[in-house]
């Protein structure tokens, strides 16, 4: 039980795991798979471990898929390109850019691997990953089938896919399918993109505005360990959305396609003068309030009991209660992170 975790979570919290695997490819993911659970051991499958909270030591095998490759297949109106699980998510958006295909600039800096993107259905400044998403493919762990999953297939919702509920700890991804249209449309619905003029912006300046944005309020994971955005952006009713805005006129708030509203967490945290408030060893981010970092050496205990203190002034101040984005990952596998932290 003493291969340490540190390494393998953005969060740098020490907690420890029976054994750590590295897969280079499906094959052996499956392999480290079926050995593990034939032997009775829960098993995880990580990316960067850039979204997750180890609550305490792993009673298992942790396989960590650096499953690589991109390939790019050019056609009359688009790209496609089929990712591997391990590819870097920021590496590869520079790839794109460098080979003059547009599309990912708005998701430069989102922490973690190509992999995982589905599984949260990463989003950032106006995009997610199900606008440019083809395919994903995934194997059925206990059959080693492979499967192809169209991006309808994936069902994807806010920070949600079929991989957080039926296809969680059934299925593994091995590949991810985009499709990126040569005829380039920019998204400049928020923060500073919204500065720029559509006729003459390139899809360098959406690339270096976003990074930019994103380097100005979150912290380095190298520097204070943190999982990015602790929060998800509440979705609300349009009537309890009305009565907020009421009280708080000047709350950032996006009406939905289904009549929902989304807030920003960050902004409601804010509110609550939240910024720099610690719980032991961890911190909510001075620049950024949406992020929990972990300032000097903070157990998973000590950003839990944070969380919940966040969570419970946002909610007493504004009726809304924040779910974690993040994953916690208990001694055999992924809890509930609203009720650990309720």
């Amino acid at each position: 039980m003493n291969h340490s975790l540190k390494p393998w979570n953005t969060f740098g919290i020490q907690r420890n795991a029976h054994q750590i695997v590295r897969a280079n490819n499906a094959q052996q993911l499956l392999d480290a798979w079926q050995n593990a659970t034939e032997n009775g051991e829960p098993v995880l499958i990580l990316g960067e471990g850039s979204n997750v909270l180890f609550l305490e030591d792993f009673a298992g095998t942790v396989i960590v898929n650096r499953i690589m490759g991109i390939d790019v297949e050019e056609r009359a109106d688009s790209w496609h390109l089929h990712v591997g699980a391990g590819e870097n998510w920021h590496q590869l958006v520079q790839y794109t850019l460098e080979k003059g295909m547009a599309g990912l600039e708005n998701l430069a800096l989102i922490p973690g691997c190509a992999g995982s993107s589905p599984i949260q259905n990463i989003g950032a400044y106006g995009i997610e990953l199900k606008n440019v998403c083809e395919y994903v493919d995934c194997i059925e762990l206990v059959t080693g089938m492979a499967q192809r999953l169209t991006a309808e297939e994936c069902r994807f919702g806010y920070r949600d896919s079929i991989f957080k509920h039926e296809y969680q700890d059934r299925y593994a991804i091995v590949g991810v399918g985009l499709r990126l249209a040569k005829a380039w449309k920019p998204i400049l619905t928020y923060g500073d993109l919204t500065r720029f003029d559509p006729a003459t912006v390139t899809p360098r300046d959406v690339f270096d505005s976003v990074c930019h944005m994103r380097m100005a309020k979150l912290p380095d994971p190298k520097v204070n360990g943190n999982a990015g955005s602790f929060f998800k952006n509440p979705v609300i009713s349009s009537e309890t959305a009305a009565a907020l805005l009421a009280g708080w006129p000047t709350a950032p708030h996006y009406p939905q396609p289904d009549g929902s509203v989304k807030l920003a967490a960050g902004w409601l945290i804010d509110q609550c003068q939240l910024k720099g408030t610690s719980v032991g060893g961890a911190a909510v981010h001075q620049q950024q309030a949406l992020v929990l970092i972990n300032q000097r050496d903070a157990t998973s205990d000590d950003v839990i009991k944070l969380a919940h203190h966040v969570r419970q002034r946002v909610g007493e101040k504004f009726n809304v209660w924040l779910e974690p984005e993040v994953r916690f990952i208990g001694r055999t596998g992924e809890v509930n992170a609203v009720e650990a932290i309720a």
